[in-house]
This record gives structure tokens, sequence and C-alpha cells, in this order.
């Protein structure tokens, strides 16, 4: 288990061993059992199809940034965690899939988010990232919560494992990128950051209102849990390293 406040003398081969070795526990424990197939209410597809949009993409914008920073643990560690987002989009497919549902070719939030992305250097596009992050956070635990079919919120339960892993990552890597600017501004830059997510938040509240709805979530209660959550993350990222630890992996 990794904590937000691993020694800084490991570097990211930390990270590299961690994702791999999550790699290999998701390799042994293999898929969910699809074969019962999903029950979905349609409020419920609508939203998980635009999610797996914005899982979907082979990451080659971030990868690239990542490599011209010069460190070439950082760079493998990015790859894997571009694997991981990967398998998310791979896996909610599935699901749709075991629901009758297909994917959509695309989604505006997702499209405008990648280009806004890609017109960045990588600190500013970790940042947007984090915003996404954030928010999917509190979406897939609202998913495997609230869910009434065992097969999306196991697999919820699996994609929110994942994320409380990739939070800590960028957050690490967002510290280092804010640390020659004096606190103030380090500071100006997080309150800017919750700003930005404030906005998603809202955003994401709205356009899946009916699914959280059936998943038991209220559009205020959602924005509300985003805003709440990223305090300790901001606090991460402008003042350093956090205390709190990662959740452990599962047992396979």
């Amino acid at each position: 288990m990794i904590k937000t406040g691993s020694p800084n003398d490991t570097g990211y081969a930390a990270w590299v061993e961690e994702f791999e070795a999550e790699r290999e526990r998701r390799a042994a424990l293999g898929d969910p059992d699809w074969g019962p197939g999903a029950r979905l209410p349609a409020a419920i597809v609508r939203s998980v199809q635009k999610f797996q949009v914005g899982e979907d993409g082979d990451g080659s914008a971030l990868t690239g940034k990542a490599d011209r920073a010069g460190d070439g643990a950082y760079a493998a560690a990015v790859r894997l965690f571009v694997a991981e987002e990967q398998n998310h989009a791979r896996m909610l497919a599935l699901l749709l899939t075991a629901g009758g549902a297909g994917t959509l070719e695309g989604h505006w939030s997702d499209a405008a988010f990648v280009r806004l992305r890609r017109l960045l250097g990588l600190k500013q596009e970790l940042l947007v990232l984090m915003v996404a992050e954030v928010v999917s956070l509190r979406y897939y635990r609202a998913l495997r919560d609230g869910s009434p079919d065992p097969l999306a919120a196991e697999v919820a339960r699996r994609l929110l494992a994942d994320e409380e892993r990739h939070v800590p990552f960028h957050c690490r890597r967002l510290n280092e990128g804010l640390a020659p600017l004096p606190r103030p501004a380090r500071r100006a830059v997080t309150a800017g950051w919750r700003a930005l997510l404030a906005g998603a938040a809202v955003v994401v509240a709205v356009d899946h209102g009916p699914a959280l709805r059936a998943l038991g979530v209220g559009r205020r209660t959602f924005v509300a849990d985003v805003l709440r959550s990223s305090a300790v993350m901001a606090s991460a990222m402008a003042d350093g390293p956090v205390t709190e630890p990662v959740p452990e992996r599962p047992a396979v």
C-alpha cells in the first residue's frame, strides 16, 4: 500500500511497483462473471455510456508529456496508469454489453475535456485530469452503493479502488510541479482548481441527474460530496504529502 506521504527517496519506482503489483493482482483475480448479464435502468445505461467514453483513449498526449519530463520511472508509471484507465473503458463496455446496450462513439463533454487537456503542459493537464478523477470517485461510489444490479456494483467497486490509488499518484506530481511557487501562488492555483472542479461537478450532476437519482444520490449531494472530498487533495497539491493512506488492495 502506498501513501500520499511516500518517502521522496523512493522516487516513482515505488509507484511503478504498485501499478505492476495491481496489474498482477487483477490478472490473477480475472474479470467479473459476465454470464448472468446485467439489469440496468435506462437512465443508468445512458450515464455509464458517457463515463465509458471518458475512460476510453490511448493516453498518447499524456505519456508524451511524461516522457518529455525526463523522469523514466514517472513515465513508466504514467503508462501503467493509462493502461488501468483503458481497462476501465473495457470493463464498462463489457458491463453495457451484459446489459444489452452498446457504447457511444463520443460525447460532447469528453471531447471538450480532451481538447482542453491536449492544449496544456503536463502540470496543467494533470490539474484538469484530476478534476475527472475526483468526480469519478463520487460517481463510482454512487454506482457501487446504489446500483440495483450486482454486476454493475462489482464493476464500480473495482474501478473505484483504482481511482483511489490514482489520486495520490497525481497529487504527488502536482505537488512537485507547484513546489517552486510561493505558498500564496500555490494556494491560488489549488483554489482555481477547486473552482473548476465545482463547475465540472455541477455539469455532471445535471447531465447524469436521472441516473444519480436512480442510485439514491441527489444532484446537490453529489456536488457537495465532490467538493468536500477535494479539500485533502488540494492540500496535498499545495502543501505537500498528507498522511491519509490509499485503501489497501482487496484480497484475491
